[in-house]
């Protein structure tokens, strides 16, 4: 199966599993604003987890309660990133953001319910042994929280009102709080469920994810909103450092090159079953969205 292939097949079984977890809950408003926050995207991160197992000989059953955990708390992350008090963004995956079509009291407990549910899922016995799921938990912990993607927003915000504008090195750390950590954590999953040495896949993932924030600064400027699903064009606008602005634009592109080539190298010791996490690699500095 090909990397599109499989990124668009996991997409629907980690789409399905989410579905099914959240329509054993009440119907209530903040339930559809969850089921809404979840929808759509690339599932990237929930592919990472299952790849990552599946090179490792893990069966999707047991994998894909981890998948649908890291979108979920993919998802609480960018519903709490596009609060007025954050990023006041007002369009998500080419809709409304939640706190748009809902309002700002329901975006809040929705994405703390989804938070909740990511660490719930990694309970499930369906992962394996106990002391596994608790290093998941450990680990999802350790990535969405103060060592991880908070601070990474944390850092962002502070950015906005700082005297100068953030260095190339100090963009590098808080990006790999911000968007590294979760991407990080779901490319080493699929070692910790068999249990193995989860090294090369966090050398891995530590270039995957700053190349990932680099095209995303890459689209910022050359993006179409149409296909990127959200407001383009908003780092220029507010006079935001970003690797783009240190680099230029090409250099950015040359950067984010490096960065997949490394990747590519830290796999070097799976052979051909590391295709498809090289071609992940190269798809987030080739995306439009």
């Amino acid at each position: 199966m090909s990397f599109s292939e499989r990124l668009q097949a996991d997409a629907g079984w980690i789409d399905l599993y989410l579905k099914l977890s959240l329509d054993k809950m009440r119907k209530e408003p903040v339930i559809d604003a969850m089921r809404y926050a979840v929808t759509g995207g690339k599932r990237l991160r929930g592919f990472l987890v299952l790849e990552s197992a599946r090179i490792h000989g893990i069966e999707l059953a047991s994998s894909i309660p981890a998948a649908a955990a890291v979108e979920a708390m993919h998802a609480y992350s960018l519903v709490h990133d596009d609060l007025p008090a954050m990023d006041d963004d007002d369009l998500r995956r080419g809709q409304p953001t939640v706190h748009v079509k809902w309002d700002e009291a329901t975006a809040i407990l929705a994405g703390d319910a989804l938070q909740a549910l990511a660490f719930e899922l990694l309970t499930l016995p369906a992962l394996g042994p106990a002391d596994r799921r608790i290093a998941l938990v450990a680990g999802l912990a350790k990535a969405s929280g103060a060592e991880g993607m908070v601070l990474g927003q944390a850092l962002d915000i502070a950015a906005e009102t700082a005297f100068r504008p953030l260095t190339l090195e100090e963009i590098t750390v808080l990006q790999a709080g911000k968007t590294g950590a979760l991407i990080g954590f779901a490319a080493e999953a699929g070692a910790v469920l068999a249990g193995a040495d989860p090294v090369p896949l966090r050398h891995y993932a530590a270039a995957l994810g700053l190349a990932f924030q680099i095209a995303d600064d890459i689209l910022d400027v050359t993006g179409d909103e149409a296909k990127t699903g959200k407001r383009v064009g908003k780092d220029a606008g507010a006079g935001k450092a970003t690797f783009v602005s240190h680099l230029g634009l090409d250099g950015a592109k040359l950067r984010a090159a490096t960065l997949v080539a490394e990747a590519e190298a830290a796999l070097a010791g799976y052979g051909m079953g590391a295709a498809n996490l090289i071609a992940a690699a190269r798809f987030v500095i080739t995306r439009d969205t």
